[in-house]
């Protein structure tokens, strides 16, 4: 089998997917973040593509970063200085050559993840 990484951002407090929020995938290796992808999710929450595909894909650890504060904005969650959640890493480890779903549920004030399929 050969490994990939997929996501997903649902926004619920207005249960819907998140259109439009912008990721990056940093590769981390000891204290050096190299960043690898910027994307944006479509209507359904997800990336149009792998956010790393299987000819790219290397077992290690990754981070996504989700900006959560420019879609909060962007769908009118009144503004706060600062937000309370602006940039939400989510720092994993990929240890094999598996489909590697990592999903962000998200509300203004919370949000949570885990390894999805």
């Amino acid at each position: 089998m050969t490994g990939y990484l997929t996501t997903h951002v649902l926004d619920t407090a207005r249960g819907c997917p998140a259109e439009g929020l912008k990721i990056e995938l940093f590769k981390i290796e000891g204290e050096t973040r190299t960043l690898l992808k910027t994307l944006a999710t479509n209507d359904d929450g997800r990336t149009d593509e792998q956010i790393l595909p299987a000819d790219a894909f290397e077992l290690g650890e990754y981070e996504l970063i989700f900006h959560a504060g420019e879609y909060l904005d962007r769908v009118g969650v009144p503004k706060e200085e600062p937000r309370f959640l602006n940039i939400i890493p989510i720092r994993f480890g990929m240890s094999e050559p598996a489909h590697y779903h990592v999903p962000l549920l998200l509300s203004p004030f919370s949000y949570g993840t885990y390894r999805g399929s």
